[in-house]
């Protein structure tokens, strides 16, 4: 999510006016897909459980990598 606006960003010219700074973040953050940022929220709340848990980093990707699908029995 970030990472895609902060390219979109980038791709603005630069300004120092405080004006053109505010609107070439909203654009930027505006131009992020809404798929994007869903995957990015669920993503999100799956490490935020298993920190929850007292899993360690390690874990926490082995986990999300592990039970990902319909099929995760």
């Amino acid at each position: 999510c970030w990472g895609y606006a902060k390219q979109v960003y980038c791709q603005y010219p630069s300004s120092s006016k405080q004006t053109d700074l505010k609107c070439n973040v909203l654009s930027a953050l505006e131009l992020v897909p809404l798929d994007s940022m869903r995957r990015f929220s669920t993503q999100a709340c799956h490490f935020m459980d298993a920190y929850s848990k007292e899993l360690n980093g390690k874990q926490v990707v082995w986990a999300s990598k592990k039970y990902r699908g319909h099929q995760v029995g």
